[in-house]
């Protein structure tokens, strides 16, 4: 047989509710730590004499007594276990596993045994229940009755209100009341607050921000009393789970937190946490309402009757000392901004999360507490209001999950590293460079090495290449502004209206007039878009000529970029062109001189080749299909014109208030080059010999 025995599926019941956990017999010890809360109780091996094996609800179950009083119950077991855990126990525990019969006849007459902190009901000798008497949250005696309340479990469905007992007069003893002697029994196991005596210490006025408000706290020896001006609560330390001191990201404040299980109720509301909020700067003098005799035998030396200091470490030396708990801090972690916490939201609330050696802590509304061994999965994922934060998402096994957002990309690398090292299940692993993949699509990137400096230097080389091309070509970009490309679509459109017009019904003049008011508002159209059209056009360019070359920084970061990243380990893209911006500050002239002397030699090769690639006709061909296609167009759309503006003074009595023609005709003259001048004004004294002969003859033909 080994020197351990380990159980997992062991449930532990706490006011009335089932907590399953995980046991442990051990040669020193008996070890049992819940699932739900992280809570540990262990048992000395050397304490224990009494182990009984009995039949439960859940299968079977153990009780074990110690030489203290306490008793500890654990259901779960199998059948099987029995003989293992028996010799287990003998041979390490030199105490004997007895089997323990329950009585099943649900009678209610039997004997009130109280035994230790249990109360229990046995029918001939054989117990048919047992009551904690730590959950008895009231006691109320009548005649012959002793009623007890319990505390309630948010947890539990149901939940036991209260028992009552009936207790027969005694004619043996009549000095003693028994009615009063079984509430004395009760009330001196029970956890009934009762606030005797004199505090240890006060604390005055203390800034709580849940509940929120502020309060003055007194330090009771089995209690804590919060007295505010609207709430009261009292706190016993036994429900005190874990104590933390936090230091605030401004570096001014501290957050003292205190987990609670049971929280503290404020109506339908529960505090899981009490959180305290202090300055670094307040200072307190504080002397213990207890004789220093008293205060060395109850402390053992982790307090004085006299104490002086910061405020934040005075409460949570008392609190230590009295709730018998370590005080949790920060351990290694480190953000981007050298603070031991991260800013990011949870649901709609701004808050900071704390990276603990054994968990997560985000204050502090609402407050969560995650320990590393009840999460399932960690996942990173990207921001869905911005680009430049990510979500951390924590999934618990139980299939909770939680996200929080918000956080600048910055505390990527940190939080990566941490999460790493404490070898968390990351959901979306694919290493670190595959986050910084996810990063990259916030900035509409497809490179895996992402780098914005250099993203920026290439646009603006691209611009200046366009610049450069449009002046070598000729004015390439006034010429592929070509109105009359629109214009043949739109003239089109008028004489297809016009024709449809009269063919209908010439005398209609109504329509005449309706067909005038939308040429007009199209003309006003094709206006605007013409100042649209350059920039649509100025993106277009030669792309089989050379590519400009780079710059002498450009050419440095392209071969120093690797090295950055391996000197630098977990480095981010935007600090990557930061440190490079300040290395090549800080280079040598001569470092920089050999540079700017392969970039020069890059540039001349370049003009070399520019220059071979124009004598050869590159780049011609495209330039003259735009100029055929352009006359071409600009001869059709005028004798389209032409046509269409006759009918338009016929229709409208000699009207020429609206001169499409000569408009579009004004438009192209100040879109041309003055070497195409000339040509369009020959072509305009010929049109207009045509205009003057068709005129008369389209007149007589609707005259007939």
């Amino acid at each position: 047989m080994g020197d351990t025995l380990e159980f997992n599926e062991i449930y532990q019941e706490v006011k009335g509710s089932w907590n399953d956990g995980r046991l442990r017999f051990s040669k020193q010890n008996v070890v049992y730590k819940s699932s739900k809360t992280g809570k540990v109780d262990s048992i000395p091996a050397g304490e224990l004499n009494l182990a009984q094996w009995r039949r439960v609800c859940l299968g079977h179950g153990i009780k074990l007594s110690t030489s203290g009083g306490h008793v500890y119950k654990y259901d779960g077991f199998r059948d099987t276990d029995f003989e293992k855990i028996s010799e287990f126990f003998k041979a390490n525990y030199k105490v004997e596993l007895t089997e323990k019969d329950m009585c099943v006849k649900g009678w209610n007459w039997g004997t009130a045994k109280f035994s230790g902190p249990l109360l229990s009901f046995d029918i001939n000798d054989n117990t048919a229940f047992e009551i904690p008497l730590s959950n008895v949250s009231q006691c109320a005696t009548g005649k012959n009755e002793v009623t007890l309340e319990f505390h309630q479990n948010d947890d539990t469905e149901v939940s036991l209100m209260e028992v009552r007992f009936y207790v027969p007069p005694s004619q043996a003893d009549e000095r003693q009341d028994p009615v009063e002697a079984f509430a004395q029994n009760v009330l001196s196991k029970a956890d009934v607050i009762q606030a005797t005596g004199d505090a240890v210490c006060i604390f005055k006025e203390l800034q709580c921000l849940t509940p929120r408000g502020r309060y003055d706290i007194r330090i009771y020896p089995t209690f804590l009393h919060l007295h505010g001006k609207t709430f009261d609560y009292k706190i016993p330390y036994t429900t005190v789970l874990r104590l933390f001191l936090l230091p605030h990201k401004d570096q001014r404040q501290m957050f003292f937190v205190i987990s609670l299980d049971p929280p503290i109720k404020q109506g339908q509301t529960r505090y899981h946490f009490l959180i305290l909020l202090f300055s670094k700067e307040e200072d307190i003098s504080l002397t213990l309402n207890m004789s220093e005799e008293d205060v060395e035998r109850r402390f053992e030396g982790k307090l004085s009757k006299n104490m002086s200091g910061s405020l934040y470490e005075m409460v949570s030396r008392v609190m230590k000392a009295l709730v018998n708990r370590k005080i949790t801090v920060p351990g290694n972690f480190q953000g981007h901004s050298g603070a031991q916490c991260i800013t990011c939201s949870y649901k709609a609330s701004s808050g900071l999360l704390y990276p603990l050696e054994r968990g997560f802590i985000y204050v502090h509304k609402p407050p969560v507490h995650l320990r590393f061994e009840e999460i399932s999965c960690v996942n990173f994922a990207r921001g869905t209001t911005t680009t430049r934060s990510f979500d951390f998402e924590i999934e618990t096994k139980q299939g909770n999950q939680y996200t929080f957002s918000s956080i600048e990309r910055e505390e990527y690398g940190k939080l990566f590293d941490f999460v790493n090292a404490k070898k968390l299940n990351i959901k979306n692993r694919g290493f670190k460079e595959g986050m910084k993949g996810k990063i990259d699509e916030y900035s509409d990137s497809d490179d895996d090495q992402h780098d914005a400096y250099l993203e920026r230097m290439k646009a603006e080389g691209k611009i200046r290449e366009e610049g450069n091309d449009s002046d070598d070509s000729d004015s390439g970009s006034d010429e592929s502004f070509n109105p009359g490309e629109e214009d043949d679509d739109i003239a089109e459109e008028y004489d297809s209206k016009a024709s449809a017009s009269n063919s209908s019904d010439e005398g209609d003049e109504s329509e005449d007039e309706s067909a005038k008011k939308k040429k007009a508002k199209k003309a006003k159209v094709v206006k605007e878009k013409k100042e649209k059209k350059p920039r649509k056009e100025k993106k277009q360019k030669d792309t089989g000529g050379p590519k400009r070359p780079m710059s002498a920084y450009m050419l440095w970061l392209n071969s120093s970029r690797e090295r950055i990243k391996s000197e630098n380990p977990g480095i981010s893209i935007t600090e990557i062109s930061k440190k490079a911006g300040e290395m090549w500050r800080q280079l040598g002239k001569d470092e920089k001189e050999e540079w700017e002397g392969k970039a020069g030699e890059a540039k001349r090769q370049y003009d070399k080749a520019k220059k071979e690639y124009n004598e050869s006709g590159g780049g011609s061909s495209s330039v003259s299909k735009k100029d055929s296609r352009k006359s071409g167009g600009k001869k059709e759309e005028k004798k389209r014109k032409s046509a269409g503006g006759d009918k338009d003074r016929e229709r409208g009595g000699g009207n020429e208030s609206f001169k499409s023609k000569e408009f579009i005709e004004t438009s192209e003259e100040s879109s041309s080059d003055s070497d195409h001048k000339s040509k369009s004004k020959r072509k305009k004294e010929s049109d207009e010999e045509e205009e003057a002969v068709s005129t008369p003859a389209s007149s007589e033909e609707e005259s007939d």
